[in-house]
């Protein structure tokens, strides 16, 4: 496996997982409550680096601005992060598919960089997609969806409070793109580290 190279520039902070010769590029984004250091994220950034992916794992804005920061507002300032961040993954791993994979906030706003312009990534990686606040199942987060024109693969599991796979399963029924569930018995909000082993397998499945 190729040691992962630390990035610190102008509006980005995180690791490279660069392999030999690269056959897709992936930018991998955290929840709100956590980092780029987080378990699932280094274990989904080694499980793709070591299929041939580029994958930068990094700490998106609102985490940049402070340990115990929050996203706040409405996650513009975060969305530009994710373009600037493609950007960067773009010089290492220009004319690959890229995709943009991310965990509940982070795979929220990685969903809609990609609803508002479709030619950023290939396809989407949304895992434990926070479909509404804990007991809140009117509040769907969701409004972008009809916009969603690239494959998206979400990974749920079935003891998630932001939404039951029933719900998630009817939810994603509008999006016009390839879009696919994949449940994780026994899971919460947050699969297990142990599952990225079989997500660069799901993914390409998704993408058929």
């Amino acid at each position: 496996m190729a040691t992962p190279e630390r990035l610190e520039k102008p509006g980005i902070r995180g690791w490279l997982h660069k392999p030999e010769k690269i056959k897709a590029a992936m930018l991998l984004s955290h929840g709100a409550g956590g980092d780029c250091t987080a378990p699932l994220m280094v274990a989904v950034a080694k499980a793709f680096c070591d299929v041939g992916y580029c994958v930068l794992r990094w700490d998106l804005p609102f985490r940049q601005a402070g340990p115990r920061s929050s996203p706040g507002g409405s996650g513009k300032r975060d969305r530009d992060g994710i373009l600037l961040a493609v950007k960067l993954l773009r010089q290492p791993a220009p004319d690959v598919p890229l995709y943009l994979a991310g965990q509940s906030y982070g795979g929220r706003q990685s969903s809609m960089v990609a609803a508002e312009d479709a030619s950023i990534a290939d396809g989407l990686l949304l895992l434990s997609y926070p479909l509404h606040p804990p007991r809140k199942p009117g509040q769907l987060r969701t409004d972008h969806f009809t916009s969603l024109r690239v494959p998206a693969l979400f990974v749920h599991g079935t003891r998630d409070p932001f939404g039951t796979v029933e719900e998630l399963r009817e939810a994603i029924k509008v999006i016009p793109a390839a879009a696919r569930l994949q449940v994780v018995e026994g899971a919460g909000h947050g699969v297990p580290p142990a599952t990225a082993a079989f997500m660069p397998a799901w993914l390409s499945g998704a993408a058929k």
